[in-house]
Parts: C-alpha cells; structure tokens; sequence
C-alpha cells in the first residue's frame, strides 16, 4: 500500500509541572487569567502530527510519504526522518522560516497547557498533490493531519477527486476553523479520526448531528484515552478495543498521533479493524511511557509478547508476519 502521510512537522518543548493546574485557577475569575508555572524539566524533541504518524509507520516496516512543509533548519530532522524509514523527498523546505514548534506543559494529573507556533508550516499552502502523485503513482490512501488550514481543505479536495481514500485528522486545526471549513474535512472522507472532545466540538461547529457525521464518512474511528477505541459505521460497524497495559504514564504528547500510525500500518498490511485498532493501541502504549513522540523502541520479539498480553494469541498470531524483523 503507497501511503501519503499530509501535515505538520515541528519541534516539541516538553515541559513538567509538579502539581495540579486545576489549584491555581480562581473560581470566578476565569475572565482574567494570568499565570506562570515553576516547570521541573525540558525536553527538546522531534515532532509534529504528519512526523509523528509517518515516523510511527516506518517504525512498523512501511515507507510512507511525508507531504509537509518544513524549515530551513530540517537537515538533522530529514535525516532521522529517512533512517527510520520515511520518504522525505517530497517536503517543501522552506528559504525563510524555521521549522514549527509546539510548546507544551503537563501537570500530575496528565493536563496539558499548550501553544504552537507554525513557522514553516504555513506555507504548506504552497505544495500541489498531483505533482507528488505524479513522480510517485497514485496513493492508495492520503492521512490529512493537523497543518495549514487551507493546505487541508485542498488536499481533502484534490485527494477525493482523484480517487484516494482519505484519512481525516482536523483534530487540532478544529479549533480554529469554521463550521463549514470542518464539513469540506470530513465530507467524503473513508476514514475519521478524532477523540471523543474532538468529536462533541465537530458536532457543535458544523450544526451536524453525531449521525450525520457518521453518514458523511465510510468509517469514524474515536480514541476514547485510556478507555481505548472504537470504530464504527453507518452500515452498523462497531467494533470497541481497549488499551494495552502500560508501564508508566510518563508523557501523553503524541499518543493520538501513533494510534492513527498503527492503525494506518493494520490498514496496509490487510488486517481486519479490530486489529487496526489494536495496534494503534499499542504503539500509543508505548508513546505514553516515553517522554517525546518518537523516541519509543521495541523489538519485534517483545512487540509481540505485549500484544499477545493485551489481545490475546489470536490476534498476535495475526500481525505477526508482519512486523519487520
């Protein structure tokens, strides 16, 4: 499967705080919110919603196509990018701007405070699809994440003109779009992504009900946090699969993003939507108890022993050819 993976790619500043968020805030004061958190650590480290997700599928074998914007300072990125095995050849590097990045602080509770700046990625407007398409063949399916508004809204359009299956991530970008700019995201899409909030905004914004939403789309799949996820249809689909059981919460930041790698990678290797979301499950498994989004490491030996232990020898027996040696 020729997988395109469309979006951001930033640098992340991972901060913690050593308390609850929540204590600081004054009831009745919320109009006027001015406040500064005494962080205990910082981390540097690659991200970006497209990185992330297109770094998640390399992990597990593929070579999915990065279709982003990045800065003129990508060079080191690129080449980790490429070591872990996807194609960055078709990134818009831009002659001005850095690289963007998200800045974010996570209290004792797993709460999280954050802001990005987009730098580069706003000139992700600029990249045309077809060229991509026509150095590369056509993709068999297109992951829209979180980028540059308008780069969204076109690839959505280009992508269903010509056939590819798309993927539907707005999740981030939703609170800044308009009503009508979320249903051009989600109308025609193959698969949705979102979260359960992500999902009651979409609901509130478009003026959509949870059905229609639904009708709009051939398969919507919800991360329910540490309840796991499901996918559904309007054909009757409903399939729910819990999470494996994690080590430590360490750092939340990027989990989504590798649950829609593995269930992309599940997608590619033929594997039914229940394993789908059994291995994205996983893999977000280990992204939550690594600090970073793509600083995770597993063998194929030990994936696989975890697997079995969440999902039992059935479903192990079932990815496991395809797990890169």
């Amino acid at each position: 499967m020729k997988i395109g993976v469309a979006g951001s790619v930033g640098l992340d500043h991972i901060m913690t705080f050593p308390g609850k968020f929540t204590d600081s805030l004054v009831a009745g004061s919320l109009e006027k919110v001015s406040l500064s958190f005494l962080v205990d650590g910082l981390d540097v480290r690659r991200g970006g919603c497209a990185a992330n997700i297109a770094f998640g599928l390399g992990v597990l074998g593929l070579n999915p196509i990065l279709i982003a914007a990045v800065g003129k300072d990508f060079a080191d990125y690129d080449a980790w990018l490429t070591r872990h095995g996807v194609d960055t050849s078709h990134a818009l590097v831009s002659t001005e701007q850095h690289t963007a990045h998200f800045t974010v602080t996570t209290d004792t509770e797993l709460n999280q405070i954050a802001s990005f700046f987009p730098g580069a990625m706003s000139e992700a407007r600029n990249i045309e699809l077809k060229p991509i398409i026509d150095k590369v063949g056509k993709l068999d399916i297109l992951v829209i994440s979180p980028d540059d508004p308008e780069a969204m809204l076109r690839h959505t359009e280009v992508a269903i003109a010509m056939g590819i299956a798309v993927a539907a991530d707005p999740s981030q970008q939703m609170a800044r779009m308009s009503g009508e700019e979320i249903k051009k995201l989600i109308d025609g899409a193959t698969y949705l992504f979102m979260n359960e909030y992500e999902l009651a905004l979409a609901i509130q914004k478009t003026g959509w009900s949870d059905h229609e939403i639904l009708q709009r789309v051939k398969y919507r799949i919800v991360t329910l946090g540490s309840e796991g996820a499901r996918v559904e249809s309007i054909g009757g689909t409903f399939i729910k699969v819990g999470c494996a059981k994690e080590k430590a919460k360490v750092d939340p930041t990027g989990v989504g993003d590798s649950f829609r790698s593995g269930f992309v990678a599940g997608l590619a290797w033929g594997l039914s939507h229940e394993r789908c979301a059994q291995l994205g499950s996983m893999i977000a498994t280990y992204v939550i108890e690594t600090t970073g989004t793509q600083e995770y490491q597993f063998t194929s030996a030990e994936f696989l022993t975890r697997f079995t232990e969440a999902y039992g020898d059935k479903a192990a027996s079932e990815i496991a050819s395809h797990l890169p040696a």
